[in-house]
């Protein structure tokens, strides 16, 4: 069996196989996590501060051997499923493929060979030092080494290794920096306590922590936004869609990028069947473009059927991962008008049985409960429709 973790995941695959979470050494099981949520230690009396855990598919049974992937298919250890779903110690099959920085990247015990010994203040970081003065003064106080230890996870990784060589260049000559991925942790106190267990596996004999980054999103107008419009096929969503991205290219201020169901079928997704597995793909394609378009501070506007509510709730989490903003409009209008106006015959095939899995007839279609805006279209025009979606992007601000 293969799998691929996700982000956060992967992250700790490669801090428990690099040792950079020593005693640690393998993800934890119900008894450990047990222990940990309850006493700050595994079961065994280990201490240990925070979860890190592996959801392996539904379907891994006590016995298998599954193969754990990054995203581009390439196998990074293997790991043993044992009782209650529990997985036992890693096997590493190749080391993690790094992007930016990977010059930087060490293992702990390549950086404490580099060190011989040295005593060493490690600096973790999330986000610019603000006072490298506490840093100097701290390790002139202790006669340390200084190790700089930029948390490089996610989006901002490259940010804050750029902001560890700048400060790099303000401290003594012989300051290292090496990116390490440590996912955050909500609660602020389970942080701090794997910052320390991650500065003293590198060799640390103190730990400064940097202070969090504050972080000010940009004004909504500059944020990449997807708009994204779902409804049965008929509604008139794509004829809104096609009247906004119309009306925002006539006002201009913003990059427009539009995925039209139907022209998407025709490229991106060409060859996909109507199964619920291809209509999922389908959209996730569409959510995946629509994200790395307003991942960039674009204005994506997508209208396909998407009849169900996981996956375009999968599109939402994976526009809000990249800091963009997402608009869900429901466009409401009820079968029997989609019917009256079906100029291709495609329910009346439907429901003759000549198209199977037809949304709406023999294929559900998912209301949404979290809907931004609502339109029914029976009885107000294309142009009506476009205005309330202008008026709720001016009225949110993205747009002015």
């Amino acid at each position: 069996m293969e799998f691929t973790p996700d982000e956060r995941e992967l992250a700790d695959l490669e801090l428990l196989l690099s040792g950079a979470f020593e005693p640690l050494t393998h993800f934890l099981g119900h008894d450990d996590l047990h222990a940990v949520h309850e006493q700050g230690t595994l079961a065994d009396g280990t201490p240990w501060p925070a979860p890190v855990t592996l959801h392996l598919p539904g379907d891994a049974r006590p016995g298998d051997e599954v193969t754990l992937l990054d995203p581009e298919g390439v196998p990074l250890a293997v790991v043993t499923v044992t009782d209650q779903g529990a997985t036992g110690p890693l096997r590493s099959l190749n080391p993690p493929e790094h992007g930016p920085f990977a010059r930087l990247r060490r293992t702990p015990a390549q950086v404490r060979a580099e060190l011989a010994g040295q005593d060493t203040l490690a600096v973790t970081m999330r986000g610019p030092l603000d006072d490298l003065g506490e840093v100097v003064a701290t390790a002139k106080e202790l006669a340390a080494r200084i190790l700089l230890l930029p948390l490089s996870y996610g989006e901002a990784g490259p940010a804050v290794v750029r902001a560890a060589l700048k400060a790099k260049d303000q401290l003594p000559d012989n300051t290292l920096v090496v990116p390490v991925p440590l996912a955050p942790r909500d609660e602020p106190e389970l942080d701090h306590e794997l910052r320390e267990h991650i500065a003293t596996a590198y060799g640390a004999t103190e730990h400064l922590a940097g202070p969090d980054p504050v972080t000010l999103p940009g004004p909504p107008h500059r944020r990449g936004l997807v708009v994204f419009f779902t409804g049965l096929s008929g509604s008139g969503k794509s004829t809104i869609a096609r009247g906004l991205r119309d009306a925002l290219l006539e006002e201009g201020g913003r990059t427009i990028t539009y995925l039209d169901g139907d022209v998407v079928r025709h490229l991106l997704s060409k060859g996909l069947t109507f199964s619920k597995e291809d209509r999922d793909l389908n959209i996730r394609r569409i959510g995946f473009v629509a994200a790395e378009t307003a991942r960039h501070g674009g204005l994506s506007i997508c209208a396909p059927i998407a009849p169900y509510a996981q996956t375009r709730e999968e599109v939402r989490s994976m526009v809000e991962s990249v800091g963009a903003d997402f608009l869900l409009i429901h466009v409401a209008t009820p079968l029997e008008e989609c019917e009256r106006r079906d100029r291709k015959g495609l329910y009346a095939k439907a429901r003759a049985g000549v198209i199977p899995s037809f949304t709406g007839i023999s294929d559900p279609y998912e209301e949404p409960e979290d809907a931004d805006l609502t339109l029914d279209t029976t009885h107000i025009s294309v142009d009506a429709a476009v205005s309330r979606v202008l008026d709720t992007l001016r009225a949110g601000r993205w747009i002015r």
